[in-house]
């Protein structure tokens, strides 16, 4: 056979027989195809790409009269620890963007650390004052 290389370089193996190992046997057609599969070369591009998209509420900013009557309804709150239920619309920042979102915790204050600024329910919740955005006493008595 006529080698198309102008050198001939190859001339000595073009003919040979396919190796074949003596140890391993061939593998299967099937599997062979395996190895050429895409991979993720990208790894976790989707995830970052999901996160971007994630929304997130910014923080609203009170006036003197929302802050005023949240005040209001924690001194009502702090008279009657363990007896009023309460609504407590807050703002949970998100750990890994800016922004956050809003949930709605409904308990019974137990008390409220003037320090740090936290208020604890009776089932051990912590919520802390700066991001609650609303409080309703439901006037019903705690079970």
């Amino acid at each position: 056979m006529k080698s198309n290389y102008a050198d001939h370089s190859y001339d000595d193996i073009i003919n040979l027989p396919h190796p074949t190992s003596a140890k391993y046997p061939r593998m299967p057609v099937e599997n062979r195809a395996v190895q050429f599969a895409p991979f993720a070369a990208l790894t976790g591009h989707e995830a970052a790409i999901r996160e971007t998209a994630r929304l997130t509420d910014t923080r609203p900013e009170l006036d003197e009269y929302e802050k005023e009557t949240i005040d209001r309804a924690l001194r009502c709150l702090m008279q009657n620890p363990g007896k009023l239920c309460a609504e407590f619309t807050c703002f949970v920042p998100d750990s890994r963007k800016e922004g956050g979102s809003f949930a709605v915790i409904t308990g019974s204050v137990k008390k409220l650390n003037d320090v740090t600024r936290i208020l604890t329910l009776t089932d051990g919740r912590n919520i802390p004052v700066d991001d609650i955005m609303k409080i309703e006493i439901k006037w019903d008595t705690v079970p």
